[in-house]
Order: structure tokens, then C-alpha cells, then sequence
């Protein structure tokens, strides 16, 4: 067990200042024990997206160390322990800001009722706010509408995902490099999480969905899956 003295003063010194109760408990938990693991963050404390819950601690400018093992039953889990002190990122105590209302008004004014990833429209309500470069890799100073994506849950799910197994995201923290991935800039981008990638995201919606029934119909006459199928026409195209 890691005794509070054993951590350097400049962490704790960081995690005395964060009062939210998600990233309170995983630091807690640290500090009582000298780690938390992500089956610890589900189980003991019903967190389903662990690596969400740590990003939090991140987000407070407190580094955070991420490594692997296997639990009781052989399965691979996460380890989270604080990191070096030289990694702390000054500015980010308290968290995120919180967006007003109406920045996120001047948001769909600038790019419409649209998830910026999937380009599928919907309503305001169904989409949230989020940085184009990760919070962690650029902070949070800028409200430059430029900065900043709309997109829906399941989307802001499947970025953060990448992001955080993402070696910009983990060691190398370059803005630049986030600026050409396809995560914050889907319209004009030459890499995935700094994997050689390209993505096409197509939505059918409204009168265009007949189309799409005529593509599923020649996949499975074809016993194909219908995204193979439109990656074979198009590659013939």
C-alpha cells in the first residue's frame, strides 16, 4: 500500500484540489492503495468506461501512468498509477470549462444540426460539444468555434476510445499530429490515431435511404456485407 508521504508532494498537492466525484475516487483509491485497475473501477465502483474515469484525473493536470495485466480469470486489464511529476500540466486544475448555451448556439450556426463525424443530421439536443484536439493535448483556453466539433454520444464514445489508445495522446502530446487525424478534422486529415487509415462515414437519410435498400439488396444476393460491397464499387469506380 502506497502511504500518502511515498507520493511526491506535488501531486498530492494537485489532487487536494479536485473536488468532482469521479476523479475524487479514482484519486483516492491511488492514494490509499498505490493503483487502481480498471475491473477495481467497474466493480467496486460501477464506473462502465474506466478509461473515462481516469481521463478525469488527467484532465485535472494530474498524470496519470497507464499499464496492463491480466486479472484472476486471465483477462487484460488496465492499471492506472500517478506518474512522474515532471508530466504535470499546469492550468488544467478543476477540470473542463463548462460550454454555455450559447456557444453551443454559435456551434450549430457554424456547421448546422449535424454530427461532424458521421455527417447524419439530427437535432441540437442529441449532440454535445467536443474539442477537436483532446483536452489533454491542447487544454481548454480557446472558444474559437474552429476549435470545436459537434457530434453525438456514440461517436464522442468511439473518439475518445481512439484518442486514448492514440501514442500522441499518451507520450508524445504534439498538436500538430492531432490537427491531420481523422478524429478532429474528418473533412481534411491523413491519418487515424497515427495509424496509415481512411474512413468513410455515409449516412442515408430521408428520400436517399432507397438507395442504401439497393445497396443491401446486391450485398445479400451476393452473401456479402453491404460495406464491402460499396468499397468494392467505389474501388471500381
Amino acid at each position: 500500500m502506497t502511504k500518502p508521504a511515498a507520493i511526491d508532494p506535488r501531486i498530492l498537492e494537485l489532487c487536494e484540489k479536485v473536488t468532482d466525484k469521479r476523479p475524487r475516487t479514482v484519486i483516492d483509491h491511488i492514494i490509499q492503495h498505490g493503483r487502481i485497475t480498471t475491473d477495481e473501477l467497474k466493480e467496486l465502483y460501477g464506473y462502465n468506461h474506466p478509461p473515462r474515469a481516469a481521463r478525469d484525473v488527467r484532465e485535472n493536470g494530474i498524470p496519470l501512468d497507464t499499464s496492463f495485466t491480466t486479472n484472476a480469470e486471465g483477462r487484460r486489464m488496465g492499471v492506472y498509477t500517478f506518474a512522474n511529476p515532471s508530466k504535470i500540466k499546469g492550468g488544467r486544475i478543476g477540470g473542463r470549462k463548462v460550454f454555455s448555451k450559447g456557444f453551443k448556439e454559435e456551434l450549430v450556426k457554424a456547421y448546422g444540426e449535424k454530427d461532424h463525424i458521421s455527417g447524419e443530421r439530427m437535432k441540437a439536443r442529441y449532440l454535445q460539444i467536443d474539442h477537436r484536439i483532446p483536452y489533454e493535448v491542447a487544454g481548454d483556453d480557446s472558444r474559437d468555434p474552429a476549435d470545436y466539433m459537434l457530434i453525438d454520444a456514440s461517436n464522442q464514445r468511439a473518439k475518445s476510445w481512439s484518442c486514448e489508445h492514440c501514442r500522441n495522446f499518451l507520450e508524445i502530446l504534439d498538436p500538430g499530429i492531432c490537427r491531420r487525424c481523422f478524429w478532429a478534422f474528418p473533412e481534411d486529415y491523413d491519418h487515424i490515431a497515427m495509424e496509415e487509415e481512411r474512413r468513410l462515414v455515409l449516412t442515408w437519410q430521408g428520400d436517399s435511404v432507397s438507395a442504401f435498400d439497393r445497396l443491401k439488396y446486391r450485398a445479400d444476393q451476393e452473401r456479402a456485407d453491404v460495406r464491402d460491397v460499396a468499397k468494392r464499387i467505389l474501388s471500381e469506380g
